[in-house]
């Protein structure tokens, strides 16, 4: 069969020219390759192998049949010609149609047919169906996620590469890494995970893997929008309105999207602990002249974000959860969270044919946020020791201070509500580039990129001294007490190469990443300043081999890295670990699976203390050398898709991961998820088992879904042997469903409900107190596309 000769072409044989195959940073504007259909196990972003430029000279026609052509004419077409045998989408920059058989490393999306089945606001939700991603709950909206990668610690994904479109989303992904901003899950198109030797292409954090998020992009030609609105538990609303129009030469797409909630949580005494979050954004493109088959094209993209959220970091005693676990105290009824983002992106892509492709951008994004949260009592224990040990000698009464039942009776008992207003600034310019040459006869792509990128952190937080009295906080009115003041900065370069290599039924992958990064710390209450330098060689290795059409083999090894935050003590390293992995994949017409081991051997673990995690002010941001540690696992995914009956469409998809880590070091940690750690413990907040299963069923004119998530029990704190009771979080199963129905061609009524056991759950108990998943919801919308 022709199209298993010309493998790169497998797309001929019923292979989507998915968007999982793409370099995010070459489709950056969703509208390079058509949409992706949903995928399970899929490929890593790997470029299509080499296809010749073109020869100027044509003496003879080409035949216009796939069946007339040969492997070598079909490796010689043009973009007009192969988007005319419907071998590419459109005629523009194109990503890359990937066979996902012949790929080097592990890599899945969940495209849009899924995110719009269920309509998840919350990322958690979303990631909890892709193996080898863990995920810690804080306020059951998924506002500040907290997501890791093999093991990576997952306290505000500060050690995993999330990008939008390509381009790093964090506030400050050197200088502050913490993704206290997260975009709206409602309009991303697709979401990519990437693991094992592809994550070399995305830094800085290398070493789990890397995120990237699809954001819409202008329709192919002619105008195309839709309107979505929809209502549910808790007062939930949401709003979604986008419209795009294209001509031949340019086009744009214009998006604003509206979400809120009066939240699920029981502040004593009343008032919301919900959230509300406002997006925009604005892209267009504009085709710039060309010749022959190159192509160029200008990018422009707005975006404008805010949010207020009643959210807070106090949670409950145990026995205050098992009464009623949505209670929150009255102690935490001025906590709030108001933060404004906006980001500016320029691009502009080349594209001769499938020869040459490259894709340049600037970009800049600003944001600005003040957390106003109690932080703690003026004196005695921390929050977290008065909730474990509340009813019993002095921190019994601090408990009830915290509840509103008794008065502070001093000065020591007065709250310390803290404001932590910071400002970010991300920017940067980055290329990438790809050349398919053939070279003494065998078959390469070489893919290099390279970023200069800044940003910087100001930290200016206070505190304010309250009395609790007749059950409400009462201001103390003493000046507020300046806790921080300092500034963090960084200037990074990176650089990276790849080979793809084509030799037979063999794709080896070599390539490496340079990292050299510069901080600058400025400490303005003391004076202090200080600078590093750290430079960082990572290589990597991935190979394939495909004995089948549908059999494949895979296996890789890079090295992972994470950098070290401005401001940090000489002592401290780069997190820096050897990461190996090894599976097979099967694509069938039918069944679709992919299993993988990996092994991570970490070279230096690198803990940082936060306030997520518990540490106080004087801790904040420190980080710390944890020594060498393992951790290893396994992942699993399977997904297969049948006619069913009366003309209906079954498809189903079942992912587990098992993970085991353990230090092979000891060592002191003043960072509560450490503490004391002896030599086999495990690692805190990583589950040993996690486990999702979906099914969907589709007729001509409804869809009806069915999801499960299972994870399992928590570390609270580094440790081994049995979990005791109120220290680990407690494992737990959540069932989702969603309906749909096609009301007409444009028109759609849709309902979804989560957690539909009302399962109750402590999720963390991180910072201070255990907190609740979020229980039963329920969702009813309407989308009229026009």
């Amino acid at each position: 069969m022709k199209c298993l000769n010309a493998w790169w072409l497998a797309v001929v044989c019923g292979v989507s020219p998915v968007a999982v195959g793409a370099d995010p940073s070459l489709a950056a504007d969703g509208g390079v390759v058509e949409e992706a259909k949903d995928t399970g196990a899929a490929s890593a972003p790997v470029a299509s192998p080499p296809v010749p430029a073109q020869s100027e000279a044509k003496k003879e026609p080409r035949p216009r049949t796939l069946a007339e052509l040969t492997d070598a004419e079909l490796a010689n077409l043009s973009l007009a010609e192969l988007e005319a045998l419907g071998l590419v989408s459109e005629i523009e920059v194109v990503g890359k149609t990937v066979d996902v058989q012949r790929v080097a490393g592990s890599a899945h999306v969940v495209g849009r047919e899924q995110l719009e089945k269920f309509e998840y606001d919350d990322v958690h939700r979303v990631l909890a169906q892709v193996p080898g991603v863990y995920v810690r709950d804080e306020d059951g909206y998924g506002l500040r996620p907290n997501i890791g990668l093999r093991g990576a610690s997952s306290d505000r994904s500060s050690k995993v590469t999330l990008m939008e479109d390509g381009v790093l989303l964090g506030p400050a992904p050197y200088s502050a890494p913490a993704a206290y901003y997260f975009p709206l899950v409602t309009r991303m198109v697709e979401m990519e995970v990437f693991k094992g030797p592809a994550s070399i292409r995305f830094g800085p954090q290398t070493l789990g893997g890397a995120i990237n998020m699809r954001t819409r992009g202008a329709p192919t030609s002619g105008g195309q929008g839709q309107l979505d609105l929809a209502g549910g538990l808790y007062w939930l609303g949401k709003g979604h309105l986008h419209y795009g129009y294209a001509t031949e030469r340019m086009g744009f797409v214009v998006e604003g999207a509206h979400v809120q909630s009066s939240g699920f949580k029981q502040l004593d005494g009343g008032g919301d602990t919900g959230f509300g979050k406002n997006e925009g954004m604005l892209k267009g493109f504009l085709k710039l002249p060309s010749s022959g088959t190159s192509e160029q094209r200008l990018e422009l993209k707005l975006g404008l974000a805010n949010e207020h959220s009643d959210e807070t970091y106090l949670g409950l005693s145990d026995e205050d959860f098992q009464r009623n676990p949505l209670r929150r105290y009255v102690a935490s009824g001025q906590d709030e969270m108001n933060w404004l983002r906006s980001q500016l992106q320029l691009g502009y892509a080349l594209s001769t044919g499938y020869a040459f492709q490259l894709r340049a951008a600037l970009y800049r994004h600003d944001f600005a946020r003040v957390w106003r949260k109690v932080n703690g009592f003026r004196s005695g224990p921390a929050l977290e020791d008065v909730l474990r040990n509340g009813n019993s000698g002095q921190t019994a009464g601090l408990a009830a201070v915290l509840r509103g039942e008794l008065d502070s009776a001093n000065a020591d008992e007065a709250l310390m509500l803290g404001s932590n207003d910071r400002k970010y600034v991300s920017q940067g310019a980055q290329v990438v580039a790809n050349w398919r040459p053939v070279l003494g006869g065998i078959s390469h792509v070489f893919e290099g990129g390279a970023r200069l990128h800044y940003d910087r952190i100001d930290r200016f937080h206070t505190e304010d001294a309250y009395r609790m009295q007749g059950g409400a906080l009462v201001a103390e009115g003493v000046p507020s007490l300046v806790t921080a003041h300092n500034r963090g900065s960084a200037m990074a370069g990176a650089l990276y190469l790849m080979d793809e290599i084509l030799l037979g039924d063999f794709l080896v992958v070599p390539g490496a990443r340079v990292e050299l990064v510069q901080t600058s710390w400025h400490d303005r209450q003391t004076g202090l300043r200080s600078q590093a330098f750290d430079p960082v060689f990572l290589p990597g290795l991935g190979a394939v081999y495909q004995p089948t059409s549908q059999w494949t083999l895979l296996a890789g090894v890079h090295q992972g890295f994470s950098p070290v935050s401005p401001g940090q003590a000489d002592e401290v390293r780069p997190e820096q670990s050897v990461n190996f992995e090894a599976g097979t994949r099967y694509n069938g017409e039918v069944l679709k699976t992919e299993a993988v081991g990996f092994f991570n051997h970490y070279l230096n673990l690198v803990g940082e203390c936060t306030f997520s995690t518990g540490c106080n002010e004087s801790q904040l941001n420190q980080q710390f050398n944890g020594g060498q540690a393992n951790v290893y696992g396994a992942e699993l995914s399977v997904g297969a898709g049948t006619a069913g009956p009366f003309g209906t469409r079954l498809e189903g998809r079942l992912a587990y991961t098992l993970t085991l880590s353990e230090f092979l070091s000891s060592f002191d940690s003043d960072n509560p998820q450490f503490g004391r750690v002896e030599v086999g413990d495990s690692l805190p907040y990583v589950p040993t088992h996690q486990g999702a299963a979906l099914l969907m069923l589709e007729g001509s004119k409804w869809s009806a879904s069915l999801s499960a998530s299972y994870v399992g029990a928590m570390r609270e704190q580094a440790g081994q042997g049995t979990l005791l009771s109120g220290q680990a979080s407690d494992p737990h199963l959540l069932l989702d469903a969603a309906l749909s129905f096609r009301l007409t061609p444009g028109t759609q009524l849709y309902l979804t409900g989560d957690n539909l056991l009302n399962t109750r759950y402590v999720a963390a108990r991180r910072p201070y107190g255990a907190r609740p998943g979020k229980p039963l919801h329920a969702e009813f919308g309407l989308k009229h596309s026009f």
